[in-house]
This record gives structure tokens, C-alpha cells and sequence, in this order.
């Protein structure tokens, strides 16, 4: 039976938190978007991997929903909602709505908010968040192509987003422990706060938010937060020492690098790659134009064992550049659609290990691939396991790389994790 049922907004941050909740060594299963069928012989984890980030608010809750559905089939009495931890959102949303919904489909009266990853850069601090040592206001993320972040107030994004109202248990009650940020919840509860941003800027912190907060029917936040919930269901008696653990399978040699990511570290990951790989570059306007083919027909051409990437990475004026003459939705979709042929050509000529970086573009891979179950495997990097999975028949491993995540040796690191 699950213990822990996840829903997350995009498929980088679903392999993000399936790999912390794997930390454990209990098996943890990752969907990709809502099963079709009920639920077969559930992992005490359970991961649904949406891509609902910048869909419509209408069409994010009941997609969400309906994977809220699937989980309680599954026997999931604890949930979490997971989102970027740099807080991605429109203005309209779609953290606060999809919170609510939940909320209100659970019976929940309060959840909490809190996007902090301390290992990975992430903080937030008197309701601020922070990308290292920059607000995230004045972080990259202020130009992100799709959710430019132009506040860090978290209490200031996310109140337009929500019907009631938003408060703040900050660092001064977090650092105090659990029974002191227990008893802030509870007397912000008593004045009609829903929803409650916490302070963190600690692995300590995220252990005494997690302790607090564990009866929770719904959590929210980044991933970070999750961390330390299996180690406390554990002493409740909630999971079962003995619950299944992974069984890796045996993967053939032939691996590729595919990045649709224009984030700053997705970048300097691909020019330290480029030092010792082969690579080609996606144009937008070119596969606009011309589509695929060229690009198709250097894989071909690849040895199975070089080490080689392709991607559509570029510097923030070549992005926006290709953006003000395509669209940006057609912008991305010619990348991703590329990106995901490409997947499937690799896989047919025998490519086994795919190492993928973008949210955007892990989505359309492992559409493309047909992978719908993954299962969670060894971490490369915080937040950022392998992934094993069945695609045409085949045993692949997959590991799909949220654009800012990882060390700049990121890709190297990944297959020689593998």
C-alpha cells in the first residue's frame, strides 16, 4: 500500500523528488501523467510526473486532481504537491489553485509552502527566496523564458493565486524546533491561514519542518522538504522496514546527451561536455524551416560508444531572439519535437542510456520513448537520480535533469554514476 502519494508539475521535478524519497532505499515508482489503469502491487512511494506548470489553471487542477484520484485508489492517505524550488508560476498560478483544489478534494484546512533545496542553492528566508546568495528576483530566473521571476517575496506570488489568506512561520519559530513551529501553524490556523510559507535555510530546518508537518494530509513545496519523511514514517510505524527495494537491471554500452535547457548551469554544462564530445546544435529557426533530418542523419553517423550531445542550449538573446520570430510556443515546440525523434532514433540504433536535460524537453523525450512507469535509481547529483524504464521492449535508463541542477562536470558525472 502507498504510503506517500506525489504529484509534481513537471517531470524534472518528479525524478527530483522520487530520487530524495529513493535516499531511503524503499523502492519509489515514478509515473509519467495519470496511469490509464488502477493501481497494480503500489511502492510505499508513488510519484505522478505531470506537466501542468504553465497549462491553463483550469486544465492544471484537474489534472491534478485526477491524479489525486489515482493515489487514494493506491491507498495513499498523505499527500504532496511538488513544484519548482524556484517557485515557477504564472501570475495566475498554478501553485496556489492546485493547492486548493487539493485541499479542498482532502478536507485539509492549512497545507505549508516551502520550495527550499539547501543543497542545491535554495533558501528562503523571512518569506524570501533565495537562488544562492541572489534573490530570486535578480537571479536568472528573472528572464526564464516562460515563468520570469520578478519577485521573491514567496507571501507576495503566492497570494494572488489563493482565495484565503497567506502567512509566514519564519526562521526565528524554525530554528526553535518542531513543537514551536507546530504550535505557529496551529495559532496562524485559529485566524484563518490556509496557506504558510516557511522559512528554511538548512537541511536542519527542512528535518524540523518535516517533523512538524508529517501528519499533514498535504504537503507543498520543493522536494527538499520530503527528504526526511521517510525516516519518520519509519519510527511511526507508517512504513514497513521491510518494504521492497530496487532491482536495477544490466544496460548495454551507447549513451547520448540531449539538452533543450537554456538555463545558466545547463549552459556551462554543455560547454564543458563539448570539451571532449561531439555535439550538434538545434537551431529553432533551422527546424522551423527544415525540421530534423540533418540532425537525424549525424546521430546516424555517431559511433555507439563516443560520447556525444545534441542541444538546443543558447544564450538568453539567441532564445529570445528565435522567440520573437516563431512564437514562444512554437519556439519550444520545435525543439522538443526534434529533441524527442532524436530520443527515438538514438533508442532504435541501439542508445540504452539517455542523459536529458529541461523539464520542457524530459516530457517530450519520454513521451516520444513510450515510457510511461520509471522506476528510481542511484543519485548523480541532489535531486537528480537514474531512472530505469522499458521502452519498445527494451531496458533503458533515463536520467532527466532539471535545467539549474547539478555540478558543471554534470553530464560526465551522470554516466560515470551509471
Amino acid at each position: 500500500m502507498t504510503v506517500l502519494g506525489c504529484i509534481a508539475d513537471d517531470f524534472t521535478g518528479a525524478t527530483d523528488l522520487a530520487g530524495l524519497l529513493a535516499r531511503s532505499g524503499v523502492k519509489v515508482n515514478l509515473h509519467m501523467g495519470v496511469p490509464d489503469g488502477p493501481p497494480e502491487d503500489p511502492a510505499a512511494f508513488e510519484v505522478i510526473a505531470l506537466k501542468c506548470r504553465t497549462e491553463p489553471v483550469a486544465e492544471a487542477v484537474a489534472e491534478c486532481l485526477r491524479a489525486l484520484d489515482w493515489l487514494q485508489a493506491a491507498g495513499a492517505a498523505r499527500f504532496f504537491w511538488k513544484y519548482c524550488s524556484t517557485f515557477d508560476s504564472t501570475a495566475d498560478g498554478n501553485i496556489g489553485p492546485v493547492a486548493e483544489a487539493l485541499m479542498a478534494k482532502l478536507g485539509a484546512d492549512q497545507t505549508i509552502y516551502c520550495p527550499a533545496f539547501p543543497e542545491n542553492g535554495r533558501s528562503i528566508f523571512m518569506g524570501n527566496l533565495f537562488v544562492g546568495e541572489q534573490p530570486l528576483a535578480e537571479s536568472p530566473m528573472r528572464d526564464h523564458p516562460l515563468t520570469p521571476m520578478r519577485d521573491s517575496n514567496l507571501m507576495r506570488l503566492l497570494a494572488p493565486q489563493v482565495t484565503k489568506p497567506v502567512g509566514l512561520a519564519n526562521r526565528l519559530v524554525v530554528e526553535k524546533g518542531a513543537a514551536a513551529l507546530k504550535t505557529r501553524l496551529a495559532a496562524l490556523k485559529r485566524d484563518g491561514v490556509a496557506h504558510v510559507v516557511v522559512d528554511s535555510v538548512s537541511n536542519g530546518d527542512l528535518s524540523v519542518i518535516a517533523e512538524a508537518c508529517r501528519d499533514m494530509r498535504l504537503l507543498t513545496g520543493g522536494s527538499a522538504v520530503a527528504m526526511a519523511l521517510p525516516a519518520l514514517y519509519l519510527k511511526d510505524g507508517i512504513l514497513a522496514a521491510d518494504a521492497p527495494k530496487l532491482d536495477a537491471p544490466t544496460l548495454e554500452e551507447g549513451a547520448i546527451v540531449l539538452s533543450g535547457s537554456c538555463s545558466a548551469m545547463t549552459r556551462a554544462q554543455v560547454a564543458a561536455y563539448l570539451e571532449h564530445a561531439d555535439g550538434y546544435r538545434l537551431d529553432p529557426l533551422d527546424l522551423a524551416q527544415n525540421g530534423a533530418s540533418a540532425a537525424l542523419v549525424w546521430l546516424e553517423q555517431q559511433p555507439a560508444t563516443r560520447a556525444k550531445i545534441i542541444y538546443a542550449t543558447a544564450e538568453p538573446d539567441a532564445v529570445k531572439a528565435a522567440q520573437d520570430k516563431l512564437g514562444v510556443a512554437k519556439a519550444g515546440a520545435v525543439v522538443e519535437d526534434a529533441l524527442a525523434a532524436l530520443a527515438v532514433k538514438a533508442r532504435d540504433l541501439g542508445t540504452r542510456r539517455f542523459v536529458v536535460a529541461g523539464g520542457e524537453t524530459s516530457g517530450a523525450v519520454t513521451k516520444a520513448l513510450g515510457v510511461t512507469q520509471l522506476t528510481i535509481g542511484a543519485e548523480i547529483a541532489p535531486g537528480v537520480p537514474w531512472c530505469f524504464a522499458q521502452s519498445a521492449g527494451c531496458d533503458i535508463a533515463l536520467t532527466l535533469k532539471s535545467g539549474n541542477f547539478g555540478a558543471v562536470s554534470f553530464f560526465d558525472d551522470a554516466l560515470a554514476k551509471l
